[in-house]
């Protein structure tokens, strides 16, 4: 029916797979999902079905997302994202979208965003040795040398250097779906996907 689908990262736990072993596996509410848009060629120049997941309050909303919303029959939501929709598939404005999507999937891939860690060091953010813990060295944790002398006379761009880590939008491929809970919408994945518990996320079917 549709190539990708919308959650929330709820956070990790363990469960006993069928033939006795203890698997890491993360929760992940996946939908339901509503379908607020549905592209076309003709009006758009692409295929395309927006999806909306998780409702918004009405105090948090401005007129142009009311104005959106009210258009497909359905309240505001908190996360919008296109996805591709599979050749054939009858789908329309307003309809609703569960996990059952993932029935025979196996695999998925999982895009998020990391957490934020603000302004890092070279040793966070590198993974540096750093420099001697003896008596008398005042260099701890500095980055060293960055540049050389007149030739070239500039720091090489791509210079791994103290700065901002974290907050990137990273997509983790072919991860085992383990299993599905239709009552909750609940899907359960191998292994960490990126974000904090309670980040939105984006899980495309594993090609």
């Amino acid at each position: 029916m549709l190539n990708g689908f919308l959650g929330k990262k709820i956070g990790m736990t363990q469960i006993y797979s069928g033939d006795g072993r203890l698997l890491p596996v993360t929760l992940i509410q996946a939908g339901p999902c509503s379908v607020m848009q549905v592209k076309t060629v003709e009006n758009d120049g692409y295929i395309a079905v927006q999806l909306g997941f998780d409702d918004k309050k009405m105090k948090k909303t401005n007129k142009p997302e009311m104005g959106h919303a009210t258009k497909s029959s359905l309240g505001p939501k908190r996360f919008i994202r296109e996805v591709r929709p599979e050749a054939g598939a009858d789908i329309r404005i307003g309809q609703s979208v569960t996990v059952e999507i993932f029935n025979d999937v196996k695999k998925v891939d999982v895009v998020g965003m990391t957490k934020g860690k603000g302004y890092a060091g070279v040793m966070k953010r590198w993974n540096f040795k750093g420099g001697l813990n003896t008596h008398g060295s005042t260099r701890h944790r500095p980055p060293g040398s960055i540049s050389s002398n007149t030739d070239p006379g500039r720091v090489i761009r791509g210079k791994k250097m103290a700065g901002r880590l974290g907050g990137e939008r990273v997509t983790i491929k072919n991860i085992d779906v383990v299993g599905i809970d239709k009552n909750r919408n609940l899907l359960f994945v191998r292994g960490a996907v990126p974000g904090h518990k309670g980040g939105y996320l984006i899980l495309n079917k594993a090609r």
